[in-house]
């Protein structure tokens, strides 16, 4: 087992940003928010590193129970699958849902939408909730955790005042569920069951 816990690392480090940058000056935040979003301008303008930079930023400090959720869901990732596999599916599950959602976008936003702030956690955090879904017993257990996850996720989407957020976390929880069935799949692996 890793002795450090670099889901709890990341949440704190992400939290710890958020309370700095609310302390910089109106301008000063919004300019290092704008320069670490995957809005469409950023991404059309080939500003690819904010696949990146996007995932260690947020616009406010993450509510309590949020942020030990992160803690708790990256925790058990890391314990069950390990820090390497937990790392990759939030990247993959954050730049892969971004992407999605810019695709959607670029031909079909308006100003507003194509600058707007698009940073956090939440897209990479969904990825991860989606893959642990693995761990669960096969059969009834799984299948009713999918989709009752998939079910909470849509139902902003299908909302009148939805956003494209709303969207990212749909995908994001989507393509970790994917990614889990498509490894499980290929390799035949067992995960680690929730005891």
């Amino acid at each position: 087992m890793n002795p450090i816990p670099w889901g709890a690392v990341y949440a704190g480090g992400v939290q710890l940003g958020a309370h700095a940058l609310a302390r910089t000056g109106p301008a000063e935040r919004e300019r290092l928010l704008r320069d670490c979003s995957t809005n469409v301008d950023n991404l059309a303008a080939g500003r690819w590193e904010t696949l990146l930079s996007s995932a260690l930023v947020v616009e406010e400090p993450m509510p309590l129970p949020y942020a030990l959720l992160l803690v708790a869901v990256l925790g058990y990732a890391e314990y069950a699958y390990g820090a390497w596999w937990t790392a990759a599916v939030f990247l993959f599950g954050h730049a892969s849902a971004t992407l999605l959602v810019y695709g959607a976008l670029r031909r079909t936003a308006d100003a507003a939408t194509r600058r707007a702030v698009d940073v956090g956690t939440s897209y990479g955090f969904n990825a991860v909730l989606g893959a642990l879904t693995s761990a669960l017993p096969r059969g009834t257990v799984r299948t009713a955790a999918r989709a009752g996850l998939l079910a909470l996720a849509a139902a902003p989407v299908l909302k009148r005042g939805r956003t494209f957020t709303d969207a990212g976390h749909l995908a994001g929880l989507a393509i970790g569920m994917g990614v889990s069935t498509t490894l499980d799949c290929l390799s035949g692996t067992k995960h680690q069951k929730m005891t």
